[in-house]
């Protein structure tokens, strides 16, 4: 009989393979056709799968992702800052917001402890960001703060507890590498506060600083990417995200910036972690192998353990400070062998050392542990629901209490708008309106920890992590998407098509059988025919979600259904990489999941597979060698009239695509026309039709309609989603015309929604999904997300899920029928021309189109998301709306005071 997991009572997580489905029926914690966001103020659905209810007093925190927090000496307040140009400053006692400081400027380098003057906001600016490192001084006096634009910010306190900004700590910059910026991560003070010790993540060293006179003392080799730093008995403890430094012969691959980490041979992802002892007084640096992602540091009251928090094993390593080994590993899910999941991101030991608070930051949880490394027998006691990614977490004696950063959240209610013809009342979102958030919450008893436990599982779907281990029963006829992962399914192709940038509604917000606002449809049946087109004779998906919010995370939630601790704190600023898969120079092994992506999954189950760009690094040449990349006007030149003075290759951003991806697919680049892209998917269809065998599974990436803006000599961003559009259609147009077509289905999603407008969640996105199995003119307003699509192709291929976001999430099951309707799809023509150009800023007579044209001709599109979001989306608005039609200017990227307008 198949059984839930029980600890203290407390049902945590479903497990077991082998099991029958008897008991599997617990109560959901989301109905299916609930939308992402706030249903009620304490309660939040995310897209991706989960519902977070958190304990205690939530401070909402608009504008900011706070990545550290920590609590004055004194207790009078908490310090918290992150993806924001401040420091925040909190009462522990009623959440009361009471300072907002700016930081510091570069060119104050001496001490200023002067408090009288007021709060002060600075503008939000990329580079004031912090990644990790928030500490105090002993006295209490000064905070100082990381900043990952290469140096420390230092802020004064007076004996009243006021804060003012008081100076900056450059740090020397960092040689031989892309980024002269050092990456300033964990700090650690000397006890009696005159040196300030400095993880430097980019550099791979522990500098040690004067803070008399801001001197580098001495720099001590560590890991690859520091992340923490604790002193102890004249030793240093680093904690080193990227494990130890790769030596001769080691298999390696890049990590942002020009370095390099540690891979395994098989997925080319970051294998390891571990920690550096460094004597302080002389002697060789020794390094404690641990697993991957060591992150969060915690030294045990006594001072006899240090543990270290292995956040892409979800796992803590205990560290016997007498011996350095590791003691003990303590899991902080039920079992080993469960799905990856936890991802413990910090700790925090209570007073006496008996329990260990743990952030589970992929559960949104506080794992609570019994601390008892001496026999060995530390264990998981249970688990205490908080906010949405927990970061950071402080144990406060003096209140009883705990203190939780939650990295993640969704705006508490929609903004109004003043589109023309919205009438009043309208309102919307968009992805970057961050509001993360503190959780300050009394501890709970011991006895409650069961029914807490409960509620984390039932906001994890734990019931469907369960259901995704079900066996697969014997003589089930074939259905489309079978009950069980094994059971035999009607489909036997899956194409999965992913596309950049777009909500719901800038798209099908025109469409009157779905939930969209047509006031803020931009690329509507005009510009867009065939997903129209698409929507009306297959299923119009109104109610599913991005699970990422831009292409860095986005590309790895559609890859691998999972964003880790690294991609999470990389927001700030992404100072190591960005780590999408397809920018030159940007692939991140640190970023990617720790369970591996979907091919790796297909390629587990032996299934044969085919890539077309996606996590492919343009290489694009003029082929008679000239230096210079060519633009679009060439590149389309080149592709319409076969020119061949162009040359399209890519190479894989993985070396685990090598041998599944098309070489001369690209990926990335708004100069390639998606009609190249399309021609060369139709190529391939035809040669493989002659052979008679079709990969069980492809990826396409199609990508233009991003856009490059109003940017002189680029098509007009009319004219690139009229593009895109078309080429979507002509793919699913060959593939429903081959022989292929009876045994297919094609999914379609954003791989974000990039800071774009809509009414219902700035998740919103346009999702397709076509094939003869496909229900004809349906409307399915059942919650999807990315995740769906991912576990109804696993579903299909009869692939176990790679971690538990896929397999919580909902197959798609309402898209399908068991009846097929092989009737093919036929593409419409663009009603815009192709080759039809911006006129550039020159040529452009209207002041704010001349405008728009100057910043998008200042803008990186060589590269993803190099463009500033907010000004690029306000340039598309006015390019389709005119410039007269008033911006919706809630979807802004909000500064952290900015929640109340």
């Amino acid at each position: 009989m198949r059984q839930l997991i029980f600890l203290s009572g407390g049902i945590l997580l479903g497990a077991g393979c082998g099991q029958t489905a008897s008991n599997a029926q617990s109560p959901r914690p989301v109905s299916d056709t609930e939308k992402v966001g706030r249903g009620t103020p304490d309660r939040l659905v995310t897209p991706v799968n989960q519902i977070v209810t958190p304990l205690g007093k939530q401070v909402e925190l608009a504008g900011l992702r706070p990545q550290v927090l920590a609590l004055s000496p004194h207790g009078k307040f908490l310090a918290t800052s992150g993806k924001t140009s401040a420091l925040v400053i909190v009462s522990p006692d009623t959440g009361e917001i009471l300072q907002k400081v700016a930081l510091p400027s570069e060119k104050d380098r001496e001490p200023t402890p002067d408090v009288s003057s007021p709060n002060i906001l600075a503008p939000d600016k990329d580079g004031q960001l912090s990644y990790n490192g928030l500490i105090f001084s002993p006295d209490g006096r000064w905070i100082y703060l990381s900043n990952v634009d290469g140096s420390i910010k230092v802020f004064a306190v007076s004996p009243e507890g006021r804060v003012a900004p008081s100076h900056s700590i450059p740090l020397p910059p960092v040689q031989g590498l892309r980024r002269d910026e050092e990456i300033p991560s964990g700090l650690a003070l000397s006890p009696d506060g005159s040196k300030l010790y400095v993880c430097c993540n980019l550099s791979n060293q522990l500098h040690e600083i004067n803070l008399a006179d801001g001197k580098v003392l001495r720099s001590f080799p560590v890991g690859v990417a520091p992340f923490e730093v604790l002193l102890h008995e004249g030793r240093a403890y680093v904690s080193n995200w990227g494990g130890r430094r790769p030596g001769k012969g080691d298999l390696t691959g890049p990590a942002g910036q020009g370095t390099v980490v540690r891979v395994d041979p098989v997925r080319h992802i970051a294998n390891e972690g571990s920690v550096s002892v460094i004597p302080l007084g002389g002697g060789e640096t020794r390094e404690i192998l641990t697993a991957p992602h060591a992150s969060a540091l915690a030294l045990s009251p006594d001072r006899r353990w240090l543990v270290v928090a292995n956040s892409g094993a979800d796992n803590l390593s205990v560290i016997d400070t007498k011996t350095d080994t590791v003691a003990e590993t303590i899991w902080v899910k039920p079992k080993p062998s469960d799905l990856l999941g936890a991802t413990p991101t910090a700790l925090a030991f209570d007073s006496k050392g008996k329990r260990l608070y743990v952030c589970n930051g992929t559960q949104n949880a506080i794992a609570v542990v019994a601390f008892d490394p001496s026999d060995k027998e530390s264990k998981l006691l249970g688990l205490m629901p908080v906010g949405w990614f927990p970061s950071w977490v402080v144990f406060d004696a003096a209140r009883g209490m705990l203190h939780v950063s939650n990295l993640k959240g969704h705006p508490p209610a929609p903004r109004a708008y003043k589109a023309a013809g919205a009438g009043e009342g309208a309102q919307g979102y968009n992805t970057h309106q961050y509001t993360g958030s503190l959780s300050l919450v009394p501890l709970p008893k011991e006895k409650s920890l069961p029914e807490l436990s409960a509620k984390v599982a039932l906001n994890l779907r734990a019931d469907r992590i369960a259901e995704a281990f079900l066996p697969a029963r014997p003589d089930q006829p074939a259905r489309a998407v079978p009950e069980r992962i094994g059971e035999p399914s009607l489909i036997k192709h899956v194409v999965y098509i992913i596309k950049e940038n777009r909500t719901y509604d800038q798209v099908l917000g025109d469409v009157a059988t779905g939930n969209g606002d047509p006031k803020l449809c931009i690329f509507g049946e005009r510009f867009t025919p065939n997903q129209h087109k698409l929507v009306k004779e297959f299923a119009l998906l109104d109610n599913t979600y991005c699970s990422g919010i831009l292409s860095a995370d986005g590309h790895n939630w559609t890859s691998s259904a999972f964003g880790n601790d690294y991609l999470e704190r990389s927001f700030a600023g992404w100072p190591r990489s960005y780590p999408d898969g397809m920018g030159d120079n940007e692939s991140d092994a640190l970023a990617y999941s720790p369970a591996g992506f979907l091919w790796d999954n297909v390629r587990r189950g032996g299934l044969s597979q085919r890539n077309f760009g996606e996590f492919m690094i343009p290489r694009i040449k003029w082929a008679d060698g000239r230096k210079g990349s060519p633009g679009a006007a060439a590149c389309y030149k080149s592709w319409k009239d076969k020119t061949g003075e162009v040359t399209f290759a890519s190479e894989p951003a993985v070396a685990s695509l090598k041998d599944v991806s098309d070489p001369n697919y690209v990926g990335w680049s708004m100069s390639v026309p998606d009609q190249f892209r399309a021609d060369r998917f139709l190529a391939d269809l035809k040669q493989r039709e002659a052979s008679g065998d079709y990969p069980r599974m492809t990826y396409v990436c199609l990508p233009n309609d991003h856009t490059s803006g109003t940017s002189a000599n680029c098509p007009t961003p009319a004219a690139c989603v009229a593009d895109n559009d078309l080429a979507l259609g002509r793919i699913i147009e060959g593939l429903s015309h081959s022989k292929f077509w009876k045994e297919t289905a094609v999914f379609v999603i954003e791989d974000d929604p990039q800071a774009g407008w809509d009414h219902v969640s700035g998740y919103r996105t346009t999702c397709y999904v076509a094939g003869p199995y496909v229900k004809r003119g349906a409307t399915v307003s059942t919650q999807y997300n990315t995740t769906s699509l991912i576990r109804t192709m696993e579903q299909i291929l009869g692939l176990r899920p790679m971690n538990q976001f896929d397999a919580s999430a909902t197959p798609m099951r309402d898209c399908f029928t068991d009846t097929p309707d092989p009737a093919p799809f036929v593409s419409v023509p663009n009603n815009i021309p192709l080759d039809q150009m911006n006129p550039g800023s020159r040529a452009e007579v209207n002041p704010q189109l001349r405008q728009d044209a100057l910043a998008s001709e200042r803008m990186n599109f060589r590269e993803v998301d190099k463009a500033p979001e907010d000004e690029l989306n306000r340039i598309l608005w006015r390019a389709m709306k005119g410039p007269n039609t008033p911006y919706p200017e809630w979807a802004v990227s909000s500064a952290v005071d900015d929640d109340d307008d």
